[in-house]
């Protein structure tokens, strides 16, 4: 092995902190970098054809995937550890024609009421998106992501999150990604403003929406935009000397 110029330094060089944060083995294989290169270029091939699809079915999900993806999402780096998110999942008729109803109301401020300025339209265009968002009712589930903004404790003092969004944000990668990996689809969709989430599912005030994902099959016959993604070179610099 190469010897390295600098030394790693225990994270707890104090005994009594050492004992009080425990660290344990990291779970790690190394592979032959050829059945990495397969396992990437498989992976990266999956996520290709994963789309947001706005026509979902109304056919039955099991319940078990919603859970198994948001406990793929829920491992998550998160600031501090803190795991800033609460997955709330419905499937009840009612609670979802309430919230396609306030979701339907925002977005038609937005389009006709010209609260999108014309860029904005004009760069949603390519979508065919529009103020009707019947995917909110057909689908047979919705899961909203909701950031804490802070954190509560069992004696009803407040604890600081940190870096909430950007975990937020990263653990909504991870459940698209375990949604698509599950055979089934979704899209993000956030309404702006988004309070009625809040109001329609009972949250806390230490708790806003962030994201909304309806969840279901693909109707037979799905139409999606043709789009075009940005090829590697048009999103990766590289700086300096490569190793």
């Amino acid at each position: 092995m190469p010897e390295h110029p600098t030394q790693y330094r225990h994270p707890y060089p104090n005994a009594e902190l050492a004992a009080a944060h425990p660290f344990v083995p990291l779970r790690f294989e190394r592979r032959p970098e050829a059945e990495m290169r397969a396992s990437l270029e498989q992976f990266g091939s999956d996520l290709a054809r994963r789309r947001s699809v706005r026509m979902l079915s109304s056919d039955p999900v099991p319940f078990e995937l919603i859970d198994g993806a948001i406990a793929a999402a829920s491992t998550a780096p998160s600031g501090a550890h803190m795991q800033p998110w609460t997955w709330v999942v419905t499937g009840d008729p009612a609670i979802k024609r309430r919230i396609r109803e306030a979701a339907e109301e925002e977005e038609r401020r937005n389009y006709l009421d010209q609260r999108m300025n014309a860029e904005w339209q004009e760069a949603l265009a390519p979508l065919g998106t529009d103020h009707h968002k019947e995917f909110l009712e057909i689908a047979p589930w919705l899961v909203v992501l909701f950031e804490q903004r802070y954190g509560i404790r069992d004696d009803g003092t407040t604890r600081h999150h940190y870096y909430v969004k950007e975990s937020c944000g990263i653990a909504a990668g991870f459940f698209i990604a375990a949604i698509h990996r599950a055979g089934l689809a979704t899209l993000t969709h956030t309404p702006s403003p988004m309070a009625f989430l809040s109001r329609e599912l009972g949250r806390p005030d230490n708790e806003r929406p962030f994201v909304l994902f309806p969840i279901g099959y693909p109707m037979p016959g799905t139409l999606v935009p043709d789009l075009r993604r940005k090829d590697l070179d048009e999103v990766r610099v590289i700086v300096g000397e490569r190793p």
